[in-house]
């Protein structure tokens, strides 16, 4: 018997979508009955992260309680930005996944010092001090790289994964390790969407897919 998992999706959709796929493939089975139950909460309407955090920190914890209440066992949610949030998750008494904290330890694993960051502003920020308290130097976006990544991200909230977008989300990558980066931490779901680890000069450290391996490991254990 695996324990039930619970996730908060929505932030956004197709990102939530592709965590789910990430978690079916990365766990090993043999059928269907090998594979971990998953209760989901797909809540495109949480309330921006960025601008009316405590508004989406009261939604987070309904939300946390409604998964609570249809059986959730552990929670995660495949969104970086909106673990600035985490308090109101945790108040509802179960156990957490923190995505910030296993990329960090998975980018550290890599062994780069220096570390690149393509996060949403209050993502980044959590990333930046994370990966200070690990002893490792962050590498972030700056100018108009800034704005060039919430355009891609924007983008892909879209429906956009095309070429272009790809192209350009691939440039700021490969921006962060022309400044030194030794690793780069995709620390936004929407990332992964269009760059992988062929597109970027350094390792490539996906958050969605450490999160989908931590929550496998929680569930199987």
């Amino acid at each position: 018997m695996s324990r039930i998992l619970g996730v908060l999706g929505g932030m956004g959709p197709a990102a939530t979508v592709a965590f789910l796929a990430r978690v079916q493939a990365l766990t090993p089975a043999q059928g269907d009955a090998d594979h971990i139950r998953v209760v989901m909460d797909m809540n495109p309407q949480v309330p921006d992260r960025n601008t009316r955090p405590g508004d989406a920190e009261a939604e987070l914890g309904r939300m946390a309680e409604r998964l609570k209440a249809a059986g959730a066992e552990v929670l995660a949610m495949p969104c970086n930005t909106a673990h600035a949030q985490k308090p109101g998750i945790v108040a509802a008494g179960l156990p957490f996944i923190d995505m910030i904290a296993e990329t960090t330890a998975a980018v550290k694993a890599t062994g780069a010092t220096a570390v690149g960051i393509l996060a949403t502003p209050g993502g980044e920020a959590l990333y930046v001090a994370a990966l200070i308290e690990a002893g490792l130097t962050p590498v972030v976006l700056a100018g108009e790289d800034r704005a060039g990544f919430m355009a891609c991200v924007y983008g892909v909230k879209r429906g956009d994964v095309g070429v272009e977008n790809r192209a350009a989300m691939a440039r700021l990558a490969a921006a962060l390790a022309a400044s030194g980066a030794g690793a780069v931490i995709a620390g936004c779901t929407e990332v992964p969407l269009l760059i992988a680890q062929v597109d970027v000069p350094v390792p490539l450290v996906d958050s969605a897919e450490v999160l989908a391996a931590a929550c496998v490991r929680a569930c199987k254990e």
